[in-house]
């Protein structure tokens, strides 16, 4: 018997190496994925979209918030993977009755790689987790020395990251988004904003200028498909803002993505560089 806290503090027993794995994240059946897990898997959400052939060979169970209980339970698994923002407690505590379901929450980059390293024990692939999380640390310590040398001119420049519309929503503090916003040297405006609670707070945009006014909005690929329409209204709400599409994924997906994240910010810093 072998016992695993997760990120939640909850301590799971096991006998042996869980071998039927349902993910509830679409990052982290990526992440399962490249460990070398993907025999392993047995179910995952319609939103797990990559690796793409996931959603012809796996069984999808319904969505992050909206499972398919007794389909989880038909497949047998051994462990559910789950995360404390994208399912719910009500979901966690129901999965709980089929079989040990592990939490993941993650906001840093430490609980990042604290999460791969913690998937590496529990599913005995060390040595991948290992080299998952050398990958993060060197491309994060190489992004920054690039941002720290070459577009020190971009640091401390304000961005508004919505990822909603009708009603507007934005990324605030104590969120993965803001983390990542903070390694692009940029500040939030509505990071830690006495005016809105939560970690995705519906915000008033005619108020933008006031209240921070920014000089990027950034208009997230997901879970909203923002239209031109959706920048031109933001930008009339602004002094000088230059607004930009960027890839949700990159912001907002946590575990191996991180890798492809870091190039995708470095081709980020020179578009903001241009537009300063």
């Amino acid at each position: 018997m072998k016992q695993f806290t997760d990120q939640l503090g909850t301590v799971h027993t096991f006998e042996n190496t869980p071998k039927r794995i349902i993910s509830l994240v679409p990052s982290q059946t990526e992440l399962l994925f490249d460990l070398g897990l993907e025999d392993s898997i047995v179910g995952i959400t319609k939103f797990c979209v990559h690796p793409f052939h996931f959603k012809s060979t796996k069984e999808i169970i319904g969505g992050t918030k909206n499972v398919k209980y007794d389909k989880i339970k038909a497949l047998q698994p051994d462990i559910i993977i789950a995360n404390k923002e994208e399912n719910t407690e009500e979901i966690v505590q129901q999965l709980s009755d089929i079989c040990p379901v592990w939490v993941t929450d993650i906001v840093t980059i430490e609980e990042n790689n604290k999460m791969i390293e913690d998937f590496g024990n529990l599913f005995n692939k060390r040595t991948n987790a290992q080299k998952w999380i050398d990958k993060i640390n060197f491309g994060y310590q190489e992004f920054q020395h690039l941002v720290a040398s070459k577009f020190e001119e971009n640091a401390k420049q304000k961005v508004a990251y919505f990822i909603w519309a009708n009603p507007y929503m934005v990324a605030a503090g104590n969120t993965f988004i803001n983390e990542m916003l903070k390694i692009n040297g940029l500040e939030n405006i509505y990071d830690n904003n006495p005016k809105y609670e939560g970690r995705y707070p519906e915000v008033v945009i005619n108020k933008m200028r006031i209240q921070g006014d920014p000089d990027f909005v950034f208009l997230s690929s997901e879970p909203f498909p923002f239209k031109d329409e959706h920048a031109f209204e933001l930008g009339r709400h602004t002094h000088h803002a230059k607004t930009i599409f960027v890839d949700g994924e990159m912001f907002s997906w946590y575990g191996s993505r991180l890798v492809k994240a870091f190039e995708y910010f470095t081709k980020l810093q020179e578009k903001l560089y241009v537009y300063k």
